[in-house]
């Protein structure tokens, strides 16, 4: 199997909604979770109401994350992009604006491919790409805890986060923050 990454951008929105879709259980959300301005009235929410508000954002040239493609099939998805744009993240963890700091905020494998060690792959792969774009801190958000129900690591797992080497940055029971510095191509 063939793994590439990408970043979303305009001629990849096709592929976001491949990943987004009803053969794989995932088109509600849309990834429009965070960009909301509360978790009131979230569960009221409809699909088209989600997909609805991705679209403004891909007419707005938000294009916030990266596509994983096995074999050329767009089969994952990661919201990825500067912390600050998600005014309801920075309420939620109590964080000050920092226009340096990127934040992870959601990883979603197509059911079909996950537990195959993709995860490790594509999380590697934007770090990597972060890397190269300058990017010094990164955070993730992940829930606490082992085996946890597929509905609630939508945010990635924490053992992802910590082989990839990220470290505990904020403790709390059920959802700590971890955070990696990367280096530049020059070392800094």
């Amino acid at each position: 199997m063939t793994i590439t990454v990408r970043p979303l951008d305009a001629s990849r929105t096709d592929d976001f909604y491949r990943v987004h879709c009803a053969k794989h259980g995932t088109d509600w959300c849309y990834c429009a979770a965070w960009w909301v301005d509360t978790w009131e009235g979230w569960g009221q929410r409809t699909a088209a109401d989600n997909k609805a508000l991705r679209e403004k954002l891909f007419r707005q040239k938000q294009y916030d994350g990266y596509l994983l493609y096995a074999d050329s099939r767009p089969v994952g998805w990661c919201q990825c992009g500067q912390r600050d744009l998600l005014s309801k993240l920075l309420q939620q963890y109590k964080l000050g604006r920092n226009p340096a700091v990127w934040a992870i905020t959601c990883l979603l494998i197509a059911p079909p491919f996950r537990h195959q060690g993709l995860a490790n792959r594509f999380l590697d792969e934007i770090l990597s790409d972060l890397e190269r774009k300058g990017v010094r801190h990164v955070q993730a958000f992940p829930r606490r805890g082992e085996n946890l129900p597929e509905e609630d690591v939508w945010t990635g797992p924490e053992r992802l986060y910590r082989r990839a080497g990220f470290r505990l940055e904020r403790d709390d029971s059920e959802k700590p923050i971890y955070g990696k510095r990367l280096v530049s191509k020059d070392g800094s």
